[in-house]
């Protein structure tokens, strides 16, 4: 009913997703566990990462807009992906610190904004209006059970391979989201392009004096 298209889709959001899941309060327990991070500072890795992350996201709200939405998720995930890893390649080189995971986070806050705005478009194009419904509650149904398995099997990856275990699964799972995307084929209309300065848009009137 929905399409080999929007099957890759799923696909590639319930990898990511569970992924997210395995991968979850892995930065902070990161902080504690290696960096040995105070309260303050695992306190500000939960909120000012994210806080950023949201003001970096605010800019690419019109860039998301105008731009074709498939390659915009999948730029998204692959800078989720590469910023994750940097994570297990400093922690392996003995170079990891508060810093980076402060920038980690916010780069990932930043690019699940963008790819949730995209992804959310995007969906409208491949799925008929009245099966709209049944194809967010398959994306909502894998989320709340990403949520439900994710963390437990998370924390004993953690357990038996060390604190980082989690964010390379994680970091993989953006990679192989980003390949599912790319593997739903198909060619996606360019968005039309922004107005330009003191240039009325298409639907402009100027009836009663009006846009």
């Amino acid at each position: 009913m929905l399409g080999r298209r929007f099957g890759w889709l799923w696909a590639a959001y319930a990898v990511s997703a569970y992924g997210s899941g395995l991968g979850f309060g892995a930065l902070p327990l990161i902080a504690v566990l290696v960096l040995h991070a105070s309260p303050a500072q695992v306190s500000a890795l939960s909120a000012v990462g994210p806080a950023v992350g949201a003001l970096i996201a605010l800019p690419l709200g019109p860039w998301v807009e105008f731009h074709r939405k498939r390659p915009v998720m999948i730029a998204m995930d692959l800078a989720r992906f590469a910023a994750m890893l940097t994570i297990p390649v400093a922690y392996a080189l003995g170079r990891l610190g508060f810093g980076q995971l402060m920038a980690v986070s916010a780069v990932v806050a930043a690019a699940k904004i963008a790819f949730g705005a995209a992804s959310g478009a995007y969906l409208k194009t491949l799925v008929r209006p009245e099966h709209l419904l049944v194809a967010n509650a398959r994306f909502e149904s894998t989320t709340w059970s990403s949520i439900a398995v994710g963390p437990p099997l998370g924390g004993a990856a953690v357990g038996l391979f060390g604190p980082v275990a989690t964010v390379v699964a994680d970091a993989l799972s953006y990679l192989l989201s980003a390949l599912g995307i790319a593997a739903i084929g198909g060619r996606e209309a360019h968005p039309a392009a922004p107005p330009r300065a003191g240039q009325r848009p298409a639907n402009c009137s100027t009836v009663g004096g009006t846009c």
